[in-house]
């Protein structure tokens, strides 16, 4: 059951569909929803190198990003109280200027049974800053989770595609999909990427039979190749409308950290993510 959502409002242009998403959910749970901004103190005062004489130019830069993550930030906020009182949406919005904002959003996870972000830019405000890489990935291996990644393109949850290795991280994220059940309606594809024809079969069958007996309609497809290559075109094929993924690694240091296909995912999706681990 979903009770209370995060939504991160970045002010990019990820942000509007953020906040649709989450305030669609939100309607159909009676949910409330935390809006969160955070200035990264640390990544505006970044100015790259200042040569002998140019520390006025590059003081008058941080002031001007300053100015600029101010605006977008009210912008944001805006947008985001506007939603929610006109959908009649219990809301809170928390403002934070750190140096470090995955402390803050880690904290702020243990309370909250969703977490809605932009796919590749939590909190840049349309300034150009450079981001830390693997952004996602480190939420969720830092116990931000689940996660649902939103594209620059708002879509309808009609079909999901779900990733499954049969590792425990692949189980978990699936069955945290399925009990959530945030679109209860949505038509499943359960895809493995097994070498053994005889496992794949096992597994997709055991998979699909959990799904089943939650009441959803299920596919499933064997592909023996690289799924960091196969899946983001299984899903454009297949039209889904979300990739449900989680970590396949299997050794004690990768289970730790997002593996390679999800950070590939990651980077290179174009329809949302539900993300979990």
């Amino acid at each position: 059951m979903i009770k209370r959502i995060l939504v991160g409002l970045g002010g990019t242009p990820y942000t509007p569909v953020a906040i649709q998403r989450a305030v669609g959910l939100a309607r159909r749970f009676e949910a409330e929803i935390t809006g969160v901004t955070v200035v990264d103190l640390k990544h505006l005062s970044k100015v790259g190198s200042v040569p002998v004489g140019g520390e006025y130019a590059a003081d008058r830069l941080r002031r001007h990003r300053m100015a600029v993550t101010k605006e977008r930030i009210e912008e944001a906020i805006s947008k985001f109280q506007s939603a929610c009182a006109e959908n009649g949406i219990k809301y809170q919005v928390k403002q934070e200027e750190r140096e470090n904002p995955f402390d803050l959003m880690i904290s702020l996870a243990r309370y909250h049974d969703l977490m809605i972000f932009g796919m590749r830019s939590l909190f840049e405000y349309g300034i150009s800053v450079e981001e830390p890489k693997n952004t996602l990935a480190r939420l969720v291996s830092a116990g931000v989770r689940p996660i649902i990644a939103v594209s620059e393109k708002f879509r309808p949850i009609q079909k999901a595609l779900i990733a499954y290795s049969g590792s425990m991280e692949s189980a978990k994220t699936m069955k945290r999909f399925i009990q959530l059940s945030p679109w209860p309606d949505v038509k499943l594809k359960i895809v493995n990427f097994q070498r053994s024809e005889d496992k794949a079969r096992q597994l997709l069958y055991d998979a699909s039979e959990y799904c089943r007996a939650h009441g959803f309609a299920v596919e499933t497809e064997s592909n023996p190749g690289d799924p960091k290559d196969i899946l983001l075109p299984m899903a454009t094929m297949w039209q889904a409308d979300m990739i449900v993924m989680g970590n396949s690694a299997r050794s004690l240091i990768l289970r730790r950290l997002f593996g390679e296909t999800a950070l590939h995912i990651i980077r290179n999706a174009d329809r949302p993510l539900f993300l979990c681990q």
